[in-house]
């Protein structure tokens, strides 16, 4: 870390708009190459669908597709983020519920880094320590009081929280509970999708088929008995015209069939920022006048945690899913910049090293001025209605009993 890095990022907290870095990346396979975003479910019988939609690039409106949600991105994040503190590379406290001592005991830990509510996750909620529940602990209360003007609860057992938001959905007033607003908003979309001659639909297709290596041919007519069990007799009390094709069961060969999926794009853009008006909303000591010296410190901890985190995805690379990897565009900067609350921008270089030094920089700051964080993970059991809970589930799952509708 370079001297000035700290005393800089500590002036962005304190007066700056945001840190933001924008990269433009092209298929592994190649600029051109064609990539799959995500599907999403169509409305009633429509087949999964991407998400398009046009944005201001360029002074036009171009067709673009959404590759990485801000949502995915932020798990993207918290997972390289915790890859980089199993390894040492930064250090911070997080919540972790171990169920190696369970009958479950293969989940191992499930960390603040993992749960998708963080903090106020219902495997939190359902756990314990030393066979008190964790909401009736003096730690368990404390988060539950916490607000944005009164935070210091989260940044003792969980800064990240505060980086990548946190909200008390299930607290007092029915949801009404505190909420954290994410300070880091990340981004992936491809831009320029190719689109039919003369329309605006996309081209992409994709094509599926199987051909079935023992022959079997789709007249013949079988029965579902339960989960993935069948009979070519029909089972006591069910009628003969009930059966199904074999390809019901997975046999049988599959006819090709033509689904528009998949994409072309003159290239990705990611867009990673960090709000530093977000942390600001951030105290952490008492009082309700300027920010203090310890609040400032705290919240540069924050926005560095952010940093590593964007550094770290970077290593971990951009395999997003199957047909969607993506590597940087040749040429592309990796350089972050900081906008300054008038609009105008100042480099901010950093790399995986220089971020998790700052890191601790930034957290060493805040501890002298006293606000610091745990030196250890909070560590808790889960509830053994948890467990069982988990426990039915799987029996559920070995059975084959489909899931039940949402809202059912």
């Amino acid at each position: 870390m370079k001297s000035d890095q700290l005393e800089r990022l500590t002036r962005a907290v304190r007066e700056d708009a945001a840190i933001r870095r924008t990269r433009r990346l092209q298929p592994a396979g190649g600029p051109g190459d064609k990539l799959f975003p995500p599907t999403y479910p169509g409305e009633r019988n429509d087949p999964p669908r991407h998400v398009f939609e046009r944005r201001r690039i360029g002074g036009g409106n171009v067709l673009c597709v959404l590759i990485d949600s801000v949502q995915s991105q932020a798990n993207r994040l918290e997972e390289a983020l915790r890859a980089a503190r199993d390894a040492g590379d930064v250090r911070f406290p997080v919540i972790a519920v171990d169920f190696s001592k369970t009958d479950v005991k293969d989940i191992g830990r499930i960390t603040t880094l993992d749960a998708p509510h963080r903090v106020f996750d219902a495997i939190i909620r359902d756990s314990e320590i030393g066979g008190k529940r964790f909401r009736d602990t003096d730690e368990g209360r404390s988060l539950v009081e916490a607000k944005s003007q009164h935070a210091r609860a989260l940044f003792d057992l969980s800064p990240a929280a505060l980086v990548f938001g946190a909200w008390n959905s299930t607290g007092e007033g029915g949801g009404l509970g505190a909420k954290f607003p994410r300070a880091v908003v990340s981004e992936i979309i491809g831009v320029g999708v190719a689109v039919e001659p003369g329309t605006d639909k996309p081209s992409g297709q994709r094509t599926g088929s199987r051909v079935d290596p023992l022959g079997i041919r789709s007249g013949v007519r079988v029965y579902k008995v339960s989960g993935d069990d069948w009979s070519l007799e029909p089972p006591k009390g069910v009628k003969k015209e009930a059966c199904v094709s074999p390809s019901k069961i997975n046999h049988s060969n599959i006819k090709p069939d033509v689904t528009p999926l998949g994409v072309s794009i003159d290239y990705a853009l990611h867009t990673f920022v960090l709000s530093c008006a977000a942390l600001r909303r951030l105290h952490f000591t008492a009082g309700t006048g300027a920010p203090s010296d310890g609040d400032v410190a705290a919240q540069a901890a924050l926005a560095a945690i952010g940093l590593v985190a964007a550094v770290a995805q970077d290593r971990a690379g951009y395999f997003l899913r199957s047909r969607c990897d993506l590597v940087a565009e040749g040429g592309s900067t990796s350089a972050f910049e900081v906008v300054g609350a008038g609009g105008a921008t100042e480099a901010f270089p950093l790399d995986f090293r220089q971020a998790c030094d700052l890191a601790k920089a930034a957290a060493d700051r805040a501890a002298s001025l006293d606000i610091r964080w745990r030196d250890k993970d909070l560590v808790l059991a889960p509830q053994r209605k948890l467990v069982e809970l988990v426990k039915q589930s799987r029996e559920m799952a070995l059975r084959g009993e489909a899931e039940a509708e949402a809202g059912a």
